[in-house]
């Protein structure tokens, strides 16, 4: 694959983000439709977890069976390392964030709570606490975006066309719902943001899986992809915790449970058509 189709992979990634951010100038919250498509991204990134750390896995696995052991320890701190530093790195992001905007705060990067999906946050400007609230978030959702967009690029410049897909397919829906999640604290307010504010929080949160996946392509190793995915991975498993608390805290289980079994599904069926196809 090209160096320009690779960078383009990056850049359908990481600009889905622009999908949800209109929604913050809904004056309705549609609560079901946004379960429904949070509960989907969800039910993806299940799917997308497992296929990422099996992707890491495999190095580790492969000097384990040929008797390597000091490469595959190696790798295998690697892998820790990384996977908790997308996982803890993300939850202390989270309380610094609450810190920062105000103590009962409960949003995390990429996601949003039930009471921010329902529009009860006080209102307030665009340029307000609420606008820096959204920034923050937004800065959040770029510094995990680029370990994806990394990941995306190591993995097509390797020639695993079929993890690239995937990945770009996993992040750029779940990258449509972060949309949500950044808008959400100025969601239902007097004041609705302007389009040139939404498009700077697009910027800040989906440009960097662009960044990542240029920088990544030209970075071409075991250990380096292992720390790649890892990321990656500690990042999907947190938004999937959260995700998943936001399905539960709208008690529309229904919903949310039908949304992951379609998400997941998803994932089983493109993984199935790009092994079919021999990427």
């Amino acid at each position: 694959m090209s160096a320009e189709k690779i960078a383009l992979l990056g850049a359908i990634a990481g600009f889905t983000i622009y999908l949800g951010l209109p929604i913050g100038r809904l004056r309705s919250p549609m609560p079901r439709l946004r379960a429904m498509l949070n509960a989907i991204a969800a039910g993806i990134l299940i799917f997308l977890l497992w296929d990422v750390l099996a992707h890491a896995w495999e190095p580790i696995d492969g000097a384990l069976a040929e008797h390597h052991y000091g490469p595959a320890a190696g790798n295998g701190i690697v892998l820790a390392i990384g996977f908790g530093a997308g996982l803890i790195g993300l939850v202390y992001f989270d309380r610094w964030v609450a810190r920062r905007a105000r103590p009962r705060t409960g949003s995390g990067p990429g996601t949003t709570t039930a009471a921010e999906l329902g529009g009860d946050r006080p209102a307030t400007g665009p340029r307000g606490q609420a606008a820096q609230l959204a920034m923050l978030i937004a800065v959040g959702i770029g510094l995990h975006n680029f370990a994806e967009g990394l990941a995306i690029g190591n993995s097509a410049a390797k020639g695993e066309l079929g993890l690239a897909v995937l990945l770009v397919i996993g992040f750029g829906t779940h990258n449509a719902t972060e949309g949500f999640g950044i808008v959400a604290p100025m969601a239902g307010t007097g004041n609705r943001p302007s389009w040139g504010y939404l498009a700077l929080l697009g910027l800040i949160g989906g440009g960097p899986t662009f960044a990542g996946t240029l920088l990544g392509q030209h970075l071409v190793n075991d250990t380096l992809s292992i720390a790649f995915l890892a990321l990656a991975a500690g990042s999907i498993l947190y938004v999937v915790i959260e995700l998943l608390a936001v399905g539960r805290k709208l008690a529309l289980k229904q919903i949310t449970t039908w949304g992951i079994f379609l998400g997941v599904a998803a994932g089983f069926v493109t993984d199935a058509i790009v092994t079919a196809a021999g990427a």
